[in-house]
């Protein structure tokens, strides 16, 4: 079972429709898709990471793997050195699953796999021979939103904690600063299916996260991500569905002098934002000082990505 539902994940390769670019390229013989990755998984960083939402990090941090390359194109990415530029080294599928190992070993919470979407048949094998040589912590999917529902239906079983993006409600918005067609409708169904797999968040007695969806919203300026419509979205499907609403946004990479991306979210902005969800009755609601916008700026080039670790 193990393994046809491996070989089923491998067939997404070629023609490659991994997500909803479904660029249709042959990544069996290490083609190119829109995310810039072929066959051979890449990472840019492992390791404990205390920046997490707090049922995530806890006391010993979260097993963080930041994968290279991504299937998004923000123009605002704060990890742009590792999502665009591929900062990174290849690694096999056995190697990947002794790192998740050594993590298990220091003592993380749990393994945090970040933008894994591009590289889901090779992480679901990862996991595979991971699970088979002792790997037991809860399992993280931490993603952008633009996913296939037919990849995540595969991941079922093997991902306790989906933690996905709802970055837009407007395609137009998502095309112009992310360079993804469709988002909404494809980010919605993904949603969808990740709450259908593993639903509310759970927590153990220290305030763990054992099981379930955090879905994570970073507010933009000038409402750019319209917020509104994503809430009640997600309203729809619970009003206890744990929500971080990010005030982190800082203006990186291309956003750098862009007219409408060039500063940072006012006080009346992330505020118009919780009263909106607080209008839907959401029970869960994870937030964030303004002033902890730089904090999470990350150098890739160095050992600790991130200075709060």
């Amino acid at each position: 079972m193990k393994e046809e539902r491996i070989e089923a994940a491998y067939k997404l390769l070629s023609p490659c429709v991994v997500c909803p670019h479904a660029c249709q390229v042959d990544r069996l013989k290490d083609e190119l898709g829109n995310c810039r990755s072929g066959l051979k998984l890449k990472i840019a960083s492992v390791g404990p990471h205390f920046g997490e939402e707090p049922p995530l990090s806890g006391t010993r941090g979260s097993g963080t793997i930041f994968f290279s390359n991504c299937n998004l194109r923000c123009l605002f990415c704060q990890n742009w050195q590792i999502s665009q530029e591929g900062v990174g080294s290849y690694i096999t599928e056995e190697e990947l699953a002794e790192k998740m190992l050594e993590l298990q070993a220091m003592g993380v919470h749990n393994i945090n796999l970040v933008s894994p979407t591009h590289f889901g048949p090779q992480i679901l094998k990862t996991l595979i021979i991971a699970k088979n040589r002792g790997l037991h912590l809860p399992i993280v999917y931490n993603s952008g939103g633009y996913d296939s529902v037919e990849m995540l239906k595969l991941f079922e079983g093997y991902i306790d904690i989906y933690l996905p993006d709802i970055k837009y409600s407007s395609n137009e918005k998502a095309l112009k600063f992310s360079g993804i067609k469709n988002y909404v409708e494809f980010n919605r169904a993904a949603i969808s299916e990740m709450f259908r797999q593993v639903g509310n968040l759970k927590l153990d007695k220290e305030g763990i996260a054992k099981r379930g969806i955090i879905v994570r919203h970073l507010v933009l300026p000038f409402d750019l991500a319209g917020s509104y419509e994503s809430l009640k979205f997600l309203a729809s499907l619970s009003q206890q569905i744990w929500i971080s609403l990010m005030a982190q946004y800082y203006p990186c990479h291309k956003a750098i002098g862009h007219p409408l991306l060039s500063r940072k979210i006012t006080p009346q902005e992330y505020q118009q934002v919780l009263t909106w969800a607080e209008k839907f009755g959401f029970e869960n609601l994870l937030t964030q000082e303004l002033d902890s916008a730089e904090i999470y700026l990350p150098d890739f080039r160095k050992k600790r990505p991130f200075a709060s670790d």
